[in-house]
């Protein structure tokens, strides 16, 4: 069967990484239709594919060769999209109920479309929604050929990026599968003591909390977004630390962490520039104290000219890497460090 994985733009190669945990023979990557999806060959049980943290949604993908949209309204053809969608629908029949449905295509208002839409309105009776509903489905022409369309149906009612834990929205909070991806970049292992700078609404942390550490721990000067944080962590079975502390002057020894992650301000949600030019420097200073040597350290932010220029200031930090992202139209960076 073949599904399309979405994920940020620029975080593919963790996607894949994470892929080899799940991929058997038989299965495998087999297309990348665009810079934020990977179409890929997978036959062992859809459910193990909604685990994935770092993508943002799965669709089920059909292919059918047929010249134009309107043979989709062909008997053989529609009555096949309408058992995939009525298998979908029953999976997740206890997690949200399924009110509408929404067509991203193409010339989505033309008569075909519209006509589809009716079709699969009433034989599914759900409500035709102005933007994105609870059945998403996307219509295209085959990708690099001049026949066929794909037919695509999201897997969940909403995307996997819109985690359950998330009680408490907090604003500027980090999408949940980069904050995963930046997780994966620390190569988590079960020693670690990790602590997140920051934190905001908990996100980097509880994604972390997936994995086995020795210990995950963050702080935030904001009692707001420690509040929030609780919130979101209520149910997570492994134990996360947070208290209200200053990013300048963290409450933690010398040398005592070996994984630090922050979600830098990027100067248009939250904090300013200017602000930005001295806050940058005492954060990444004050994480190379409470970093063991060898420590890892990623990092996320807007201000790429700023982050570099630190660095370059900073010789206790190496950088690994430095991955540029798109994130609801901007274009952050995630750089990856280690501890001098």
């Amino acid at each position: 069967m073949l599904y399309e994985l979405e994920f940020a733009t620029g975080l593919r190669s963790v996607v894949e990484d994470e892929l080899k945990t799940i991929l058997h023979t038989g299965d495998r990557v087999i297309d990348a239709p665009r810079e934020d999806a990977l179409t890929i060959r997978y036959n062992g049980n859809p459910a193990t594919l909604l685990d994935l943290r770092t993508v943002i949604s799965v669709y089920r993908l059909l292919r059918y060769d047929v010249p134009r949209p309107k043979a989709l309204l062909g008997h053989e053809t529609f009555h096949d999209m309408l058992g995939l969608i009525g298998e979908i629908i029953r999976t997740n029949r206890d997690t949200k109920p399924y009110m509408s449905l929404y067509i991203s295509a193409a010339g989505s208002d033309s008569s075909v479309m519209v006509r589809i839409k009716d079709e699969l309105s009433q034989a599914l009776g759900l409500v035709v929604a102005e933007d994105e509903g609870d059945l998403l489905l996307r219509i295209r022409r085959t990708p690099r050929t001049d026949k066929g369309w794909d037919v695509l149906v999201r897997m969940t009612p909403r995307p996997l990026a819109t985690r359950d834990w998330r009680i408490c929205n907090y604003e500027g909070a980090l999408n949940a599968s980069v904050a995963a991806g930046m997780v994966k970049l620390t190569n988590p292992t079960a020693s670690d003591r990790f602590l997140n700078i920051m934190c905001g609404s908990g996100t980097i942390m509880i994604e972390r909390a997936h994995y086995p550490a020795q210990w995950i721990t963050g702080c935030d000067i904001s009692t707001e977004a420690i509040a929030c944080t609780r919130a979101n962590m209520a149910d997570v079975e492994q134990g996360i630390e947070v208290q209200v502390a200053d990013a300048m002057q963290l409450p933690y020894p010398n040398a005592s962490m070996d994984v630090i992650a922050v979600d830098l301000p990027f100067g248009r949600l939250v904090g300013s520039h200017d602000e930005n030019e001295w806050l940058y420097p005492a954060v990444l200073q004050e994480a190379a104290r409470v970093a063991n040597v060898g420590a890892r350290c990623v990092a996320i932010t807007h201000e790429i000219t700023l982050m570099r220029e630190v660095l370059d200031t900073l010789s206790v930090w190496r950088v690994v890497s430095e991955q540029k992202i798109t994130l609801s139209g901007l274009h952050p960076r995630i750089f990856v460090m280690e501890r001098q």
